[in-house]
């Protein structure tokens, strides 16, 4: 397997961290962070219109470019190296994903153009208050009503779940447990009896909502696929965000090592440079080689999505799990070597810091991961 980035996929990349500097800088991130929405909707559009992010491996037949996930990849690092605020990941990773993964023909031709085009955001509403990310956490009840369902739950933790144009909730039929009997409807934003709110996080450049279902009736066809069955798409749903999480902390720990070489080669103490001191280069070689064996990782689960040669689920597990502490491990150095000001406003380290403690345990924390693999390899 070649892991290296076709001439196209540089430039990608390239002209993503061109655009990022400008649109997600520490000004803008700082701005968005207490707007209301979370992000600002003009650079949204820049992304999802005019530089067409949000259409990269939606396939031609249904509006999008039809590339890889290698190159939704590209895009996901670039943007975690930046902390941007921004529906991309929702509307993409989780919202286009979830349609590709679960809905059948004729619903992905009608709901994935509009998230193609830029103008519809989207996200999937799974977890609820136990935080439990697989099929024995979903609560959430469907009810069949004749050619209705009704639905009554609460979720939690839901990615842009206050902003979203369309949610793509998880729900069971009654009397079922585990993989059986689950569905996965799409409800609009504001329809009836959904309530949503923005939780207060530790980490505000990425906005988590709660969201309450309380008689929300959908028609049958707003369920993808077939009623009951949606376990397989949602399992593989959720691999793929795995991988797109792991690609932004990828991209999260790169920044964290360079803009520490950086200020270790700037900042000096007894007359040199603190890059001098073997305490300081054993932490950046360390944080070196967690960045290079984490961007191993990742870059390999994203390869098996488009070329089936290995189990998707474990490597997607594998590349969270490392990805994750390999994240937080280089935010903490990074600001154990900016010293002091590493904890202020000004610098970017702290950001980086909370959005690594976020992530880390969003999708699953590296235990959970680590027990999925276990139980995969029958340990």
């Amino acid at each position: 397997m070649d892991f290296r980035f076709s001439e196209e996929q540089q430039e990608l990349g390239a002209i993503a961290r061109s655009f990022l500097e400008e649109a997600s800088g520490p000004e803008q991130i700082r701005s968005a962070m207490e707007s209301k929405l979370g992000y600002d909707p003009e650079v949204w559009t820049q992304i999802g219109t005019e530089l067409g992010w949000a259409c990269v491996h939606i396939p031609e037949a249904y509006g999008g470019l039809g590339l890889g996930y290698v190159d939704l990849v590209v895009l996901l690092e670039a943007s975690g190296e930046h902390v941007l605020c921004s529906p991309f990941f929702a509307t993409v990773a989780l919202g286009a994903n979830t349609i590709l993964c679960c809905g059948s023909e004729e619903q992905k031709a009608a709901r994935l153009p509009a998230i193609a085009e830029g103008t519809q955001t989207a996200t999937l509403a799974f977890a609820e208050a136990s935080g439990v990310w697989d099929a024995d956490g979903i609560e959430t009840i469907a009810i069949p009503d004749g050619d209705t369902f009704v639905l009554n739950g609460k979720k939690a933790w839901v990615v842009d779940g206050h902003s979203a144009d369309l949610l793509l909730v998880v729900a069971r039929a009654p009397d079922t447990t585990g993989e059986d009997g689950l569905s996965v409807f799409a409800v609009s934003g504001d329809a009836d009896g959904v309530s949503r709110k923005a939780l207060t996080t530790m980490d505000q450049t990425r906005r988590l909502a709660e969201v309450e279902l309380s008689g929300v009736r959908v028609e049958a066809d707003a369920s993808l696929g077939e009623p009951g069955s949606a376990w397989p798409g949602l399992r593989r749903t959720l691999d793929l965000a795995a991988i797109a999480l792991a690609a932004e902390q990828v991209g999260g720990a790169q920044r964290c090592l360079d803009s520490s070489v950086t200020y270790a080669g700037e900042r000096e103490q007894f007359s040199r440079p603190i890059g001098s001191f073997q305490a300081i280069k054993h932490k950046c070689a360390d944080m070196m080689v967690a960045v290079e064996t984490a961007r191993s990782a990742l870059y390999y689960a994203a390869c098996i999505v488009d070329d089936p040669s290995d189990d998707l689920s474990a490597n997607a597990s594998l590349a969270k799990a490392w990805c994750s502490e390999a994240y937080f491990k280089c935010a903490g150095d990074a600001i154990q070597i900016h010293g002091g000001v590493g904890f202020t406003w000004e610098y970017d380290q702290h950001l980086h810091f909370k959005r690594a403690r976020a992530s880390e345990s969003w999708l699953g924390d590296p235990s959970f991961h680590r027990e999925r693999i276990a139980r995969h390899l029958e340990l």
